[in-house]
Order: structure tokens, then C-alpha cells, then sequence
């Protein structure tokens, strides 16, 4: 174990020598240092009247975002059952994973695979699914219309999941939701994927967020192509995405994701981003990171964001994935990967990885298509020598 954490910590004394990373512009007051890193207080910290402090969790605690049913799904071209997504929703629930992106709100028009994601928030809100621990359900809602949407199934059924407050007390068993917003770092990919600048999507997310904190629900932000675009080439600008990340947290945000949507990314450029967030006053706890594996180099790339401290991070199932908008891109990192990796270098996910391969494989095969995690096919493998051998 000694060994490993020694040889992460090699690999970040390897990389180039930092550059400079300057705060961002409205953040540059003529203040002291320590003012000017100001650390932002997000919509989930409660502060209206006194609450319990919650206990710290070590720091070899990892949270594992699931976004196999949503993110996973969203390019297939075949259209896939209903009954299909909800009974992976309902077998992830039962790994120990505490997030799965479950749907999107987004107009089939132009994610088709997407368009029953009502049925599947409705399903969660209807039905007590189990699982091992406390569990939130993500839902991408791009812009108003969606927002307005996913509000009317959480008003139609109230009191069916925890608002931030009440989990902040403490939950009864019942599921969070979430509501996400899906930003760019580059204007190609903004106006490809969006059909917008920038500055606009920004506007429109604007009253997402403030929708999901109508909800009393958390709000999540993903900013995506931060290594890599595939209309720009690999020099995104990180500064760029820290003044971003900074909007969409002043806005209400709960979390920013920062999406490798292409796989471009590389360990000296993802040093670079997070001294970038840091130094724009953005904390650890604030960010997630969501890497593709299209080059190979998604869990090395996770390998330096621990090391700076980040302690969520995007996967899916199997390997699932893709962006529409990003040609060439493969899938996600695959969780069963995600999850032996964290473990080995003695990292606490609270997942069941044997569950996990268990559900790579079937869905997987649901699909038609190859198992894209090695760490699955490894996992099913040994336990097939195990039982021909105890024959």
C-alpha cells in the first residue's frame, strides 16, 4: 500500500515545473492574500438558524458519482426500455454508491434516449429502492423548460425525497434529488452542444439553479471539454474555466464537475487546472472530476486530483459512455476501474466492486456492445477459476 501512495506522489514531482496561475479577474480587489482567495460558501451550507455539525469524514473517504444511466446512455443509438434503465438504476442503488445520475429533462429533439427520464424521476419518487446507505438521484436539466419539468414531479410528490436541509439533519430513508446544469469551457463546444455562447448558457443555468434552491434540492454543475476540446484543440484555458466555475458557484451551485469530455487531458495540465480552481478560491470539496479513458489516461489524471485533494469523482459502469457533440470521444472511466483503484491505494468508496462487475457485465450485454472495464472482466474472471477449481 506503502508503495503505491509512494509512487503517486513520484509522478506529481515529475511533472513540468508549475506556471503561474493568477486569480481570476473579479477576484483581483487590491486586497490581502488572504481576503483575495476568498473560499466560497455554497447554497448547502445552512446557515439560517443553528444546526449539528455533521462528523468529518477521513480523508481516505472517496465519493464515486454513477453516471452510467444518464452520461452512459445518452449516445446509444438504439432506444432502450424503460424497465431497462430503472432496473440499473435499482442494481446500482444496491452497490453502496451514494449518486447516480439517473435521466436528463433535455428535449428529445436532441437526445432521443433521454425522453423517459419523467417515468424514471416519477419511479424514484413512487418507490422505495433500496440501498445500503444514504442515496441521490441526478437529473440534467439544461435549461428553464427542463427545470420546470422535473418541479412539477417533485410537486406533485411531496415529501418523497429529503430536502438539503432536512438531510442535513439527518435523512429517514428517503433519496435526494438533484438537478444538474451542463456548461462549456470552450465557445465551439458552448455553441455545438448548447446552441449558445458562453455568457447566455450562463444566463439560462441562472434560473436552474435558483429553481433547484426554490426545491430546496442541490444543484450541480458540470463545466465540460476543461483538458481538451475537440474543435479547439488541447490548449483550453484554465483560467477561463475558473471564472466559470466561480459564476456557476456565486449563482447557487453546489458542486462544479469539471469534465475531460474528450480524453485529452493530461497529468501536467490537470495540475494546472486545479492550481488554477485553488487559486481562484475554489475548495476541494467543491469540485468533482469526471475523466474519459479515450486516451488512457483517465486514472492517472485521477491519481493528481488526489493528491490536490479532490475527493469526488465521475464514473460509469462498464465504461459506459460518450459525448454526441465530441466526436471521437470514448466512454467514461469505468467505475469497477474507478473502484479497484481507489481501494488499492487504501481509499473508502463504500461500493461492493463484485456487484459492480456483476452489473458492467449484464448491462453491457443488455446493450450488445463490449465490456469496456478491465477491472470487471478481471473480477469475473478470477471468481470463474475460483469455481471451476472448488468443482
Amino acid at each position: 500500500m506503502a508503495s503505491l501512495r509512494s509512487s503517486s506522489s513520484i509522478l506529481l514531482t515529475r511533472l513540468c515545473a508549475p506556471r503561474t496561475c493568477s486569480t481570476s479577474p473579479r477576484l483581483r480587489l487590491g486586497l490581502p492574500v488572504g481576503l483575495r482567495l476568498r473560499r466560497f460558501a455554497t447554497a448547502s451550507d445552512v446557515r439560517s438558524q443553528p444546526q449539528p455539525q455533521p462528523q468529518p469524514q477521513s480523508d481516505n473517504h472517496v465519493r464515486i458519482v454513477e453516471v452510467g444511466p444518464r452520461d452512459g446512455l445518452q449516445n446509444e443509438k438504439k432506444a432502450i426500455p424503460v424497465e431497462t434503465k430503472i432496473e440499473l438504476i435499482e442494481r446500482l442503488a444496491k452497490t453502496g454508491v451514494s449518486v447516480i445520475e439517473a435521466g436528463s429533462f433535455v428535449s428529445p429533439k436532441w437526445v432521443p434516449q433521454m425522453d423517459n427520464s419523467s417515468r424514471i424521476m416519477e419511479h424514484i419518487l413512487t418507490r422505495n429502492i433500496p440501498s445500503p446507505s444514504p442515496i441521490t438521484y441526478s437529473f440534467l436539466a439544461p435549461n428553464a423548460r427542463g427545470a420546470a419539468d422535473a418541479t412539477v414531479l417533485l410537486q406533485k410528490h411531496p415529501g418523497a425525497y429529503l430536502t438539503q436541509t432536512e438531510a442535513f439533519k439527518g435523512g429517514n430513508g428517503k433519496p435526494m434529488v438533484e438537478l444538474a446544469v451542463f456548461a462549456a469551457a470552450t465557445e465551439s463546444f458552448s455553441s455545438k452542444n448548447l446552441n449558445c455562447d458562453i455568457a447566455t448558457s450562463l444566463e439560462r443555468f441562472r434560473e436552474v439553479i435558483a429553481g433547484a434552491k426554490r426545491s430546496g434540492i442541490r444543484a450541480r454543475a458540470y463545466i465540460s471539454v476543461v483538458l481538451g476540446c475537440p474543435f479547439e484543440g488541447y490548449e483550453v484555458n484554465p483560467h477561463k474555466v475558473a471564472e466559470i466555475a466561480t459564476s456557476l458557484l456565486e449563482m447557487g451551485a453546489d458542486e462544479i464537475s469539471l469534465g475531460d469530455t474528450t480524453g485529452m487531458g493530461t497529468a501536467p495540465r490537470t495540475q494546472e487546472l486545479l492550481r488554477c480552481m485553488s487559486a481562484a478560491g475554489i475548495r476541494n470539496e467543491d469540485i468533482a472530476m469526471h475523466f474519459h479513458d479515450t486516451y488512457g489516461q483517465a486514472l492517472v489524471n485521477t491519481a493528481v486530483s488526489l493528491e490536490r485533494g479532490i475527493r469526488t469523482f465521475d464514473s460509469s459502469v462498464g465504461g459506459l459512455g460518450g459525448c454526441p457533440y465530441s466526436p471521437g470521444a470514448t466512454g467514461n472511466v469505468a467505475t469497477e476501474n474507478m473502484v479497484y483503484f481507489m481501494e488499492s491505494l487504501g481509499m473508502n468508496t463504500g461500493i461492493d466492486l463484485d456487484a459492480m462487475a456483476d452489473i458492467g457485465q449484464w448491462i453491457t450485454g443488455e446493450l450488445g456492445k463490449p465490456n469496456d472495464s478491465v477491472v470487471g472482466k478481471a473480477v469475473l474472471g478470477a471468481r470463474k477459476v475460483a469455481a471451476d477449481a472448488s468443482k
